[in-house]
């Protein structure tokens, strides 16, 4: 048997002492010496982040909000035995974004891993608008249609214009606003699983990271 709880509301991540982080790795030195400042200099060098304590050092101002928390149950020789499931997006609403998962016998422990893991996961979102009804300059929207897949869950993203708002369901909704995009035009299709369509959505974010410019 599995069960859902009602959602919980946006959440300020709490900041890290520097001095009492010690890194485990060459680039969480790097980071904690301040050889390297921002967040984009890791997309970049294209190097995976292993060290959530990173971004809490690079991206102080993140917020969290949790998608959904569902309870499990399996069946051992000592018995059942629940567990959560927690699936949350992070994010500062200024172009990062990131989503995790996390399962413990606790809440609070699953919230914790899921948090971890979506600084682990966090990607850098192109904005721009690329609306044929707005061809404003402002980075309000998406620059162009984009679209991510993550199991059956397919998300398509357009540009809207200004004012419109998020066109989206509430979890895609959820990722695009805690990235600080404003309005765009969303669709979805096939499952509705949770994680599934959030990660559909980080990918369709993503993928416009992987787009040439548009020659003049």
């Amino acid at each position: 048997m599995a069960g859902r709880r009602k959602k919980r509301g946006t959440e300020k991540l709490k900041p890290i002492d520097r001095e009492s982080w010690k890194p485990r790795t060459k680039l969480g030195e790097k980071v904690k010496s301040g050889e390297i400042t921002s967040f984009e200099e890791i997309v970049n060098l294209g190097k995976p982040i292993l060290e959530p304590e990173i971004v809490d050092l690079l991206l102080p101002e993140m917020e969290s909000e949790t998608l959904e928390i569902r309870t499990t149950q399996r069946v051992t020789d000592s018995g059942k035995k629940t567990k959560f499931r927690v699936v949350v997006v992070i994010g500062d609403k200024k172009s990062h974004v990131g989503v995790g998962v996390g399962k413990s016998e606790e809440i609070k422990p699953a919230m914790d891993y899921a948090i971890k893991n979506a600084k682990r996961n966090m990607i850098s979102v192109k904005m721009g608008c690329g609306s044929w009804e707005c061809r404003c300059t402002n980075p309000h929207s998406v620059p162009r249609k984009t679209q991510g897949k993550e199991g059956s869950t397919v998300v398509t993203i357009k540009s809207a214009p200004r004012g419109l708002g998020l066109a989206s369901n509430d979890i895609v909704k959820k990722v695009l606003g805690m990235a600080g995009v404003k309005d765009v035009w969303s669709s979805t299709s096939g499952g509705s699983n949770t994680y599934n369509m959030a990660m559909a959505a980080i990918k369709a974010l993503d993928a416009l990271n992987l787009l040439k410019p548009s020659p003049e």
